[in-house]
């Protein structure tokens, strides 16, 4: 079940139903490439400005509502969302489903500290969880041919379940809208912040702050000149 709000498809399903829809995909021994992205209000803000990052965001298999903003609109707009689902709440349901069911990860993006904090608590934190392949690729605006063609290629070495990319919007979303069908998974997910969120490089916000929609809060106050648009 989608909602419409203002022009994108936005999951109006409860997380244990995406979870569940996203998680049946990883049953395709086709490879074929579905994936996931969240919409709030930031890259709302952002999509108006830039079109590629605007049809990226429609392209997207699921669209999850990532921000409390969205919750509200949906209601304003009488396509109302039961709640808010983060990039984290889909990141730990798919972690979870494979270690019950075993399969394979691959995490593309942020620096290569991160990185090896990632395999460090990957292996404590879901052990029948096969970690395939990590990669940081550089830091540039705008990647060149060449940094695509390495990304594709370590990932189709490796032929990952699931493949986490966090290399912050837009361009995550925009990368994967237009390599997803050269990608041999199942899956993956646009989830910026989460590489960072889950080696605990970044906190996330107090539960308080996030059980009254307000996760946003400090993450505002802690990035006033990126965020206050």
């Amino acid at each position: 079940m989608r909602s419409n709000i203002l022009g994108y498809l936005v999951e109006a399903s409860p997380l244990a139903v995406c979870i569940d829809t996203m998680t049946q995909s990883l049953q395709d021994d086709r490879r074929d490439c579905r994936w996931m992205a969240c919409l709030n209000p930031h890259s709302y803000a952002v999509a108006r400005r830039d079109p590629a990052f605007s049809a990226a965001l429609k392209a997207s298999d699921w669209l999850v509502p990532d921000g409390v903003g969205v919750v509200i609109a949906s209601r304003l707009l009488n396509h109302p969302i039961p709640a808010r689902i983060t990039g984290f709440d889909v990141f730990d349901g798919i972690m979870q489903a494979l270690e019950v069911r075993g399969g394979s990860v691959f995490f593309l993006g942020s620096t290569e500290d991160v990185l090896q904090n990632i395999r460090k608590k990957l292996a404590l934190d879901y052990p029948n969880v096969r970690l395939v392949g990590a990669f940081s690729p550089p830091f540039r605006s705008q990647f060149t041919a060449e940094d695509s063609a390495a990304m594709i290629s370590v990932v189709r070495e490796t032929r990952p379940d699931v493949l986490w990319v966090g290399m912050t919007a837009p361009k995550q979303e925009k990368w994967l809208d237009e390599h997803s069908d050269q990608l041999p998974v199942n899956f993956a997910g646009a989830v910026g912040a989460v590489f960072d969120f889950y080696t605990g490089k970044v906190r996330r916000s107090h539960p308080i702050f996030r059980k009254l929609g307000l996760e946003w809060l400090p993450r505002l106050l802690q990035e006033p000149q990126r965020l206050w648009r």
